[in-house]
Formats: structure tokens, sequence, C-alpha cells
């Protein structure tokens, strides 16, 4: 008996590949954020180190001022940036299980079809047993029956 083929297989294959892209993104995506992050948690340690300490002359402080300013629009900005990655990392994730629901859904219908082929073949495995036990026995009786007639 010819297996009958599951149609979307290749449908399948692409979903899987879809899935493993997705995933890809989603992980080099969360080390992006993840570095981001860092980076500004750095940037936020650097200006508490650049603030102002001890007596300094009136243009040395007017100086360490705005290098703090600076410092701290840098750490204000490295922080947007990990927020603004960590948001992307969330949507590139979001499609990661979009797709792996898309390959799931896929997976489910190719069980299905597998489940209904191997019942086929029970059934028509089963058919073919019933045929023959019944066809030896409907031909042993006839056997004991023209047996009983003869003697």
């Amino acid at each position: 008996m010819k297996r009958a083929a599951f149609r979307l297989q290749p449908v399948l294959e692409l979903r899987r590949t879809e899935e493993r892209t997705a995933a890809l993104a989603a992980a080099e995506a969360a080390r992006a954020a993840a570095d981001a992050d860092r980076r500004a948690t750095e940037a936020e340690a650097a200006v508490s180190a650049s603030l102002p300490s001890g007596p300094t002359d009136p243009l040395a402080f007017r100086a360490r001022m705005a290098m703090a300013r600076l410092v701290a629009e840098d750490a204000a900005a490295a922080r947007a940036l990990a927020t603004a990655s960590a948001e992307q990392a969330e949507l590139v994730r979001a499609a990661w299980t979009a797709a792996a629901q898309r390959t799931k859904g896929l997976e489910r219908l190719r069980e299905r079809h597998l489940r209904t082929v191997r019942l086929a073949e029970q059934a028509a495995e089963e058919r073919t047993v019933d045929d023959l036990v019944t066809g030896r026995s409907g031909r042993r009786t006839r056997t004991d029956g023209e047996a009983a007639w003869r003697d």
C-alpha cells in the first residue's frame, strides 16, 4: 500500500526555517538589549564619578559641572537607547512566538495526518486478516458440511 504523503510538508519546512530565523533574531536582539543596558549602567556610574568634589576655583568648578552635564546627557541617551533596544527585543521575541505558533499548528496537522494514515493502514490490515480468516472458515464449513452429506 502506498503511504499518503503530507502535502503541506514543504510549507512546514518553510515555517520551521522561519521559526529558526526568528529565534536567531530574537537571541541577537536580546543580546543587543543586554549590551545597551550594560553600557547605560556604565554611563550612569560615570555620572557620579564626574561630579565635582573638594574645593576648586570657580572656573574649574564650572568646567567640571559642564563635563558632568555632558556625561549625564550621555547617560540619559544611553538609557533611552537601552529602553528602545529592550522594546525592539520584545517585538522580535513576539515575532518569534508568532512564527513558533504557525509552525506548531502545521506540526499538529502533520501529526493528525500521520495518525489518520496509521489508523487506515491498521484498518486495512485488520480487513485483510478478517478476509483471510473468514475465507478459511467458510471453506472449512463447506468441506465439513460436504463430508457430512457424503457419509
